[in-house]
């Protein structure tokens, strides 16, 4: 992750030594484990604009508008460059190509085309990262995976025994909870959750303390 930062801060160290900075990196994980929070906290760290859209909402939109706002969107972004274009559920527009139901002409195959263009453009002297969050790697179209754009793949996991406990302390922070709560037990419980699994398992717990009418989350 600290390389992506890097990258965006410092891309003059990068060029003088002749290296290509990646144009896109996949983060590919289950839904929940916290990609979207891992991209912002990038473009935080880099101190760089942050241009976020979702692959659903393209299929949404009208015929031929899709297209045209991912080219506003790497307008915007290069304008405004360094920065990171994020783009979660990036297999809603990025299936393999000709799977579609209008053929090979149906709007999310246009909308993946400008995607491709775009990504080709970037020049040397671009310092703009496209991040693109999946749960489906396998359902990527090839050519999204091929050298120069998305080549490079970062894993999320699902949390293990220590980053639960963090991610339930973040979560009981504003809540008032019983003093025989322990959190490492708490967390032992929680095996094969995702962050959202657990931000959603304590708000039940506060619904539920709510509804028996206690004033703590036991």
């Amino acid at each position: 992750m600290m390389e992506i930062v890097d990258f965006l801060k410092n891309p003059e160290k990068y060029r003088k030594l002749g290296a290509r900075i990646p144009k896109g990196i996949l983060l590919v994980g289950p839904s929940g484990v916290g990609k979207t929070l891992l991209a912002k906290a990038i473009a935080g760290e880099a101190n760089v604009p942050f241009y976020s859209v979702a692959g659903s909402e393209f299929m949404e939109m009208l015929v031929g508008v899709g297209s045209s706002r991912v080219r506003d969107l790497f307008d915007v972004a290069r304008n405004n460059q360094p920065s990171l274009i994020f783009v979660d559920e990036i297999d809603a527009i990025g299936r393999q190509r000709g799977m579609g139901i209008g053929g090979g002409h149906d709007e999310r195959e246009q909308t993946l085309n400008q995607i491709l263009i775009e990504m080709d453009g970037f020049d040397t002297r671009t310092d703009v990262i496209v991040l693109a969050a999946t749960n489906r790697p396998d359902m990527l179209d090839p050519a999204l995976i091929r050298p120069g754009r998305f080549d490079r793949t970062i894993t999320v996991m699902l949390p293990d025994l220590k980053d639960r406990e963090a991610i339930i302390k973040i979560h009981m922070r504003e809540k008032p909870i019983a003093e025989d709560v322990k959190i490492e037990q708490m967390a032992r419980k929680t095996v094969g959750f995702s962050g959202a699994d657990i931000e959603n398992m304590m708000n039940e717990a506060a619904i539920l303390a709510a509804r028996a009418g206690k004033t703590k989350i036991e």
